[in-house]
């Protein structure tokens, strides 16, 4: 049943997306930066961990996890460190995916030919 919910969250979380692309004029860019602020907020208010909870990778792999990771380490930080933890619970908590999306960047751009569409 995990998968099916995984499956089911991280399709909602796609379905939104495909219907932002198609029926407004926002950029994949825009549209992905929201994912993550909503990511934010929602984590920040609480509503994200339920949803989390539910969905399992469905909901922490794509954008809108990033943004909850980024919300929840900077409320552990802050609980820690205090104001200082603002400045870096963010990073800390997401510095693997940072990490391996600059890394995987790099490798693929040795790999293959980077360059703009034509």
């Amino acid at each position: 049943m995990e998968y099916v919910n995984a499956f089911l969250c991280g399709g909602i979380l796609c379905a939104i997306g495909q219907i932002l692309i198609d029926k407004t004029k926002l950029t994949p860019a825009r549209i992905l930066t929201g994912y993550v602020v909503a990511g934010v907020l929602l984590g920040a208010v609480g509503v994200y961990q339920p949803i989390a909870d539910w969905g399992g990778a469905g909901a922490t792999v794509p954008l809108t996890g990033f943004g909850f990771s980024l919300a929840k380490g900077v409320q552990k930080a802050v609980a820690e460190k205090g104001w200082l933890g603002v400045f870096t619970g963010g990073l800390t908590a997401t510095a693997g995916g940072i990490a391996a999306a600059v890394v995987f960047g790099v490798v693929m751009a040795l790999i293959f030919k980077p360059g703009d569409k034509r």
